[in-house]
């Protein structure tokens, strides 16, 4: 755990903000990225951080040496609608640059198992203490970025009234008229309009705002609760300071709350809803929230929601975990510039499940580190609207997603509206009409992994019983599908889970 435990004097949250920003400029392709001073979209990506080979062997007493390496990216702002799914698992119902980054993420894993099987030492796994079950290496972990902050509960932030707004919105205001996509995830409730009159002093004040080349180290105020340590709680209340903020309009520092930035995320059928009151008391916080549709609703839960889930049963899913000892957790998650609260995010990602218990060996909610970098992402929404200033035209959210993961044959994939981008609708359901990280494509790579080991080699969980279709070898995976279970119950008993019929292709 040593390794672990020195986590944060290893890296800063700038360099991977700018790791990864550098990655977003060099390996991904003018396709599928934001057109200029029109268009924005998010960032989230998966970093490696690893001792220095030297180091490994010889843990000194000197500065820590590791080696930073992104190994997943994802770009992307949009969710299908419920009536778009498909049951044959060739469309991705999530393009939300976490969930690609994530989804992208078990690509990786799953080329790392394919070197282990063959015996290949340049895999992140080693063999484990079971028969066909392999372990991540102990000199290396991972971190997360999202260059904003995650849908849902950890985008319900106070906003506290000396602040500078950060940028105003450009979707429209859900208040008013909830049925329509919004796919940013923050939202500040004061009137769009005053982004368009360029007499405003918003308009104005963005207008004389500094600005860098390329966008991507531009500061901006965003208020002063995003950094230092977490207020205490509150005594003799469950409430969190910020949360009490929400209630009594107070903040830790004692400045005024007047609203809360808005999250588009709806609440999900069964919980308890939003108030939707003026000002700071609209949102009802701690909720698992579904993303929004253009009209039609999704079935996406909220990336806040998902990382949290991630937070305890890890990232690679109940597939690759037949595959391994323990499941893979992120050690922290980096936020890039952007409306941010720590105690939001740790509310929303640990806070929420910090009580479940009774999971499976291996499995439990872990304490991942949570910090936010001062390098703004120069194809977000903020820092396009500020290089954008008097340029005439409405800026919407880029329609295509990308994904870049760390394999030697064809790492990315580039797709609009679920599906590669330029599929036609007569080309939909063909083999090359399927982002090569849909359902039915990591499936695919996943037998290819089982076929390339002899059975007398195959984990015991995939012994036990033939299993043929996606459905049967994700509950096969006993531990996984326990931990699941404790969690729903304890702690996201709404979750909306997709019924079995679309999990039945083969």
């Amino acid at each position: 755990m040593g390794f672990d435990q020195g986590l944060s004097t290893m890296w800063t949250a700038d360099e991977i903000a700018q790791l990864c920003y550098e990655h977003y400029g060099s390996r991904l392709p003018k396709q599928g990225k934001p057109e200029p001073n029109r268009e924005w979209t998010l960032l989230a990506a998966v970093v490696k951080i690893q001792l220095t080979a030297d180091q490994a062997c010889d843990r000194s007493d000197g500065p820590v040496q590791v080696t930073k390496e992104v190994v997943s990216m994802g770009t992307g702002t949009k969710c299908i609608g419920q009536s778009k799914m498909r049951k044959s698992g060739d469309i991705l119902n999530d393009s939300h640059a976490e969930v690609i980054a994530r989804r992208s993420f078990q690509r990786y894993l799953l080329h790392q198992l394919h070197l282990a099987a063959a015996l290949k030492e340049e895999s992140i796994f080693l063999p484990g203490s079971q028969r066909g079950l392999w372990k991540l290496r102990p000199d290396l972990l991972f971190v997360f970025f999202s260059s904003h902050t995650p849908c849902g509960d950890a985008s319900i932030i106070p906003m506290l009234e000396f602040e500078d707004q950060p940028c105003c919105p450009v979707s429209r205001d859900w208040a008013s008229n909830p049925s329509v996509e919004t796919s940013d995830n923050l939202e500040a409730p004061e009137d769009k309009r005053k982004c368009e009159d360029p007499e405003s002093p918003v308009a104005k004040k963005m207008r004389l705002e500094p600005r860098t080349p390329g966008g991507t180290a531009h500061r901006q105020s965003f208020g002063s609760q995003e950094k230092g340590p977490n207020p205490p709680n509150v005594s003799g209340s469950n409430l969190t300071a910020e949360e009490l903020a929400s209630v009594t309009g107070m903040s830790p520092s004692g400045a005024q709350v007047v609203d809360v930035y808005r999250t588009g995320a709806k609440c999900v059928p069964g919980e308890a809803g939003d108030s939707r009151k003026p000002g700071a008391a609209y949102h009802q916080v701690g909720l698992l929230r579904v993303k929004p549709g253009r009209g039609d609703r999704t079935c996406s839960m909220s990336c806040s929601d998902k990382l949290a889930r991630w937070n305890i049963l890890g990232c690679q899913g109940a597939l690759l975990m037949h595959f391994l000892e323990e499941p893979i957790y992120l050690s922290a998650v980096v936020i890039g510039k952007c409306p941010y609260s720590q105690e939001a995010m740790r509310r929303a990602l640990i806070g929420r499940c910090q009580n479940v218990s009774a999971l499976p060996e291996g499995f439990g909610v872990q304490e991942v580190k949570i910090q936010q970098s001062d390098l703004l992402f120069g194809q977000s929404r903020c820092a396009v609207q500020t290089r954008k200033a008097d340029s005439p035209g409405r800026l919407v959210p880029c329609g295509a997603a990308i994904s870049w993961s760390a394999v030697p044959e064809q790492p990315l994939d580039v797709t609009a509206n679920g599906f590669p981008q330029g599929t036609t609708k007569k080309g939909i359901g063909r083999l090359q009409a399927r982002s090569r990280i849909s359902k039915v494509e990591l499936f695919r790579s996943f037998q290819k992994l089982l076929s390339s080991i002899s059975e007398d080699k195959w984990p015991d969980s995939l012994r036990a019983q033939k299993l043929a279709t996606y459905q049967e070898y994700k509950e096969a995976a006993s531990t996984y599908q326990e931990a699941w279970s404790a969690l729903r119950k304890q702690a996201f008993a709404s979750w909306i889970r997709n019924p079995p019929d679309y999990h039945q292709f083969q």
